[in-house]
C-alpha cells in the first residue's frame, strides 16, 4: 500500500521540499509545531526506523544531522528536537523540529501557516542546507 510519504516521493501530492539526495527527502510538516518543522523520510517505503537496514539507518541520521544544522542557521530557535514517533504513518519519518521551550515539542500544539510562509521557510532551509 502507497503512503502519504511515498506519494510525495513520486510527486503525486505538493510539498515544500527543504532537501532532497538519492535516499532520502524533508519537506516542511504540513501541521508544524514550530516555523520550520520538517520531516525526513527514506524513499523506500519501511513502516518503523528499526526495520531499516543498519547503513540506511546511519545515512538517515546523518541526513537529518544536516538538515537540522540547516535549520539551525535559519530559523531562530534555542535547540533542535528529533522526533521518530511513526504512528501516523506507516512509513518512517523523523521530525525535525526549532524549539524555544519544551511545548513547542508538543504534538497537540500546532501552528497554520500560509503557503507563502511555508515557501519562505522552504527556501531559506534549503539554501541553507546547499552551503553546508
Amino acid at each position: 500500500m502507497s503512503t502519504i510519504f511515498s506519494k510525495i516521493i513520486k510527486g503525486e501530492i505538493h510539498c515544500h521540499k527543504v532537501a532532497e539526495n538519492d535516499l532520502f527527502l524533508a519537506f516542511l510538516d504540513i501541521s508544524p509545531n514550530s516555523i520550520g518543522h520538517t520531516l525526513c523520510i527514506p524513499k523506500v517505503e519501511v513502516d518503523d526506523i528499526l526495520d531499516l537496514d543498519k547503513q540506511t539507518y546511519k545515512e538517515l541520521m546523518f541526513f537529518c544531522r544536516k538538515v537540522a544544522k540547516s535549520i539551525k542557521k535559519v530559523i531562530s530557535c534555542r535547540k533542535i528536537a528529533i522526533s521518530v514517533i511513526g504512528l501516523e504513518v506507516p512509513h518512517v519519518h523523523v521530525h525535525i523540529i526549532p524549539i524555544n521551550t519544551m511545548e513547542d515539542a508538543d504534538f497537540s500544539n500546532k501552528l497554520t501557516l500560509s503557503d507563502s510562509d511555508f515557501k519562505k521557510t522552504a527556501t531559506l532551509i534549503s539554501n541553507s542546507f546547499n552551503l553546508i
